[in-house]
């Protein structure tokens, strides 16, 4: 038995059965977002962390903690190591391939390529050869492999506001390889049998299970409280040295923590990976401020704002075709041809296993597809054992907007839900809304959403195009609302705007700065 979420403490059970899940070039190829838990293969990061941090003198023994490694092992030296070698070559195309592909843009490539530049030039160990990643993925994260391999999202890039808040991240990830914390961990996990387990997994699974196994059980790029502090340390020091403004680390810092309370407001879960294995607590932006300033004070370092956002300008936010778009409380799918409408007050998220949507009132709604024969009636389907705590005598059949469909009540632990569950093709798309026992809304807000599921026309997947980062620059007379009425139509414009922007309501916006907005 297969335990799904709706949504955390939702205990819907739903049996796998023996269908065919379409691969996920389908309507399951939906990431970054959502409710059900995905192990990430990212940084493990730190829960808590120390004062003994900030001392950094030579004289003291946490230098040696706190500085890279003599001998680091990197993309021009781990060849004298066959197993490291190998699996950081084995393993770099899983994991690309794990985030959607690269992001292949020659400008935006060549604006992080400028800042590694600077960086390597300056650091300590200048001979480094890095292979950096832009993965095209929404999700917000960066991470490193041994051997010199480092990855970063457009999302991160999207966040992220001047030259100086990406090279704190990259040097960042850069201190993890020159101090060899890859290395450490790996023997401390005996990465050996991790990477055998992770090629036993692989070995006749699914695209899905082999994208879960990898950024699951790969443990190549975990590291300790410990090594993520040094990191930080290192990291701040190798920005300030490249000339970039240390300070930039705890403005992205502040960023990250202003999108987790943006995403939050409904409850949904944030794409941020980054934050469950760069924990971005009040505590961790203060000592970051107190390394900061060990390199200098206030306005030391350039942060590049106008190259960098040069460097983005016209860069994918969001999710791809391949994964469905978001418009306001529609999911619109143009590869497969489906779309639907949440209820007023709940917000979608795109997640790797399911579209999910937060509402008022704990309520959800969960959406998915699978292979199922078309020589399966949907009402036996429904009733054939996938999903426990159904009302067998609640299963009917009809048509909505020209399409089959059959529907039906389950109730579980304190939960009642309604599933809906449609035919297009070969495929079959389900919708769940859950909520509490007793909630009475539950049966017209279900309807309402079921009753809007469709396929899409020519013309309407023809016009549906990825969302876009857009830089503009600010006249006499903008403010807040004007500049971000002029986004895409997604929910709440101004707060995104100033999430994006490193802005807090109460700045003023000066003519002549340059914003980021969220277009089509």
């Amino acid at each position: 038995m297969q335990t799904i979420g709706i949504r955390p403490g939702i205990p819907l059970l739903i049996r796998r059965p023996n269908f065919t899940t379409p691969r996920k070039s389908g309507i399951t190829r939906l990431r970054s977002l959502g409710f059900a838990a995905l192990a990430g293969f990212a940084l493990s990061g730190c829960a808590a962390v120390t004062d003994s941090i900030v001392d950094t003198s030579s004289q003291t023994r946490g230098e040696a903690i706190l500085g890279p490694s003599s001998k680091p092992v990197t993309v021009d030296n781990v060849a004298g190591n066959d197993r490291l070698r190998r699996l950081a070559a084995e393993q770099h195309p899983k994991i690309v391939a794990s985030y959607g592909g690269e992001y292949n843009d020659p400008k935006l490539e060549r604006t992080v390529a400028r800042i590694v530049g600077e960086l390597t030039t300056a650091g300590d160990n200048n001979t480094q050869i890095y292979n950096i990643a832009v993965l095209d993925s929404p999700s917000i994260n960066a991470f490193a492999l041994p051997g010199g391999y480092l990855y970063i999202t457009r999302g991160l890039l999207a966040l992220a506001s001047d030259s100086a808040e990406l090279a704190t991240v990259i040097a960042h990830e850069m201190a993890h390889v020159t101090a060899n914390h890859g290395i450490e961990r790996q023997k401390m996990e005996r990465a050996e049998t991790v990477a055998t387990k992770v090629a036993e997994d692989l070995l006749g699974s699914s695209n899905a299970a082999r994208a879960a196994a990898i950024r699951g059980q790969l443990r190549l790029a975990q590291f300790s409280r410990g090594q993520e502090l040094a990191a930080d340390a290192i990291g701040i020091r190798a920005t300030a040295a490249a000339g970039f403004d240390p300070y930039a680390a705890v403005r992205f810092l502040r960023a990250l923590s202003a999108y987790t309370r943006f995403r939050s407001v409904t409850g949904a879960k944030p794409e941020l990976d980054f934050l469950a294995s760069h924990p971005t607590s009040e505590r961790r932006m203060e000592i970051a401020q107190r390394l900061a300033r060990q390199q200098g004070g206030p306005g030391v370092g350039t942060r590049a704002r106008d190259a960098y956002l040069a460097g983005i300008d016209g860069m994918v936010y969001g999710d791809t075709a391949a994964e469905g778009f978001i418009r306001g409380r529609d999911f619109l799918h143009p590869r497969v041809g489906i779309g639907f409408r949440v209820p007023k007050d709940f917000v979608i998220d795109n997640s790797a296993e399911a579209v999910t949507a937060a509402g008022p009132n704990d309520m959800a709604i969960r959406f998915d597809g699978v292979r199922v024969a078309r020589s399966i009636p949907l009402t036996d389907y429904l009733a054939s054992g996938w999903i426990g705590g159904l009302d067998p005598n609640s299963v009917e059949a009809g048509s909505v907007n020209g399409l089959p469909y059959a529907r039906a009540k389950a109730a579980a632990d304190g939960w009642q839900f309604a599933i809906s569950v449609y035919r297009v093709g070969d495929n079959v798309y389900r919708l769940l809304t859950a909520a509490p026992l007793g909630t009475e809304e539950l049966p017209s807000l279900a309807e309402e959403t079921a009753r809007s599921f469709r396929v899409l026309s020519k013309s309407e997947r023809a016009g549906l195009k990825p969302l876009r980062i857009k830089i503009v620059t600010a006249g006499s007379g903008d403010t807040v609302k004007s500049l971000a009425a002029q986004m895409a139509p997604i929910e709440r414009k101004e707060q995104l705007f100033l999430v994006l922007n490193g802005l807090d309501a109460r700045d003023a916006i000066k003519a002549g700065q340059k914003f980021k907005l969220v277009v089509e």
